[in-house]
């Protein structure tokens, strides 16, 4: 199997403490452990990526620079340099309107694959919930869930039959030193 040469990572519930329709800098809150588990990626080598779907832009209950600002407070909390993340998606695309980038559609990962020149299989999304996972499958690339977040992660992916075949962490440290193997 090939390396990994990106990490496409979830952010609410996955990075940071999950607060529905986060809207304040004031309300991030990093998960434990996160720093040195997204350290343990740039140490391997690999981009990091964030993918985040906040259906609160469409929804209108906020708007895209609220979210900005919220990201801004996650790189400062990160305090791994100005921009640790090579690129960032918003999806403010509520469930049920047409999405473009909102996960589980895979746009957002072929755009990485276009610009960057990588393969499906060095490639991995990490995240909290099944709609992660189905992205991942959707561009035909790894996934690894981390149980950090506010829904049962092991019960939305066997009820998608992924299962079998995408492992679940406790942890996003538990789930990057699975990724990056030390000797």
């Amino acid at each position: 199997m090939k390396p990994l040469k990106a990490i496409i990572l979830d952010r609410d519930g996955t990075l940071i403490e999950h607060v529905p329709y986060l809207a304040y800098p004031s309300q991030v809150s990093l998960l434990p452990g996160v720093r040195d588990a997204l350290k343990l990626v740039i140490s391997n080598g690999a981009r990091l990526y964030l993918h985040t779907n906040q259906s609160g832009i469409g929804r209108g209950l906020f708007d895209l620079p609220q979210a900005v600002a919220c990201n801004d407070r996650l790189v400062e909390l990160l305090d791994l340099g100005p921009q640790p993340f090579e690129r960032i998606c918003i999806a403010p695309e509520v469930p049920e309107e047409p999405s473009i980038y909102r996960k589980p559609s895979p746009v957002f990962a072929k755009e990485i694959m276009d610009t960057y020149g990588f393969s499906p299989e060095e490639i991995c999304y990490i995240g909290d919930r099944g709609s992660d996972i189905a992205t991942a499958v959707a561009a035909s690339t790894r996934a690894v869930g981390v149980a950090t977040g506010l829904d049962d992660i092991r019960a939305e992916l066997y009820a998608l039959g992924l299962s079998a075949t995408h492992p679940v962490f406790d942890s996003l440290g538990d789930a990057m030193r699975y990724l990056f193997p030390t000797p």
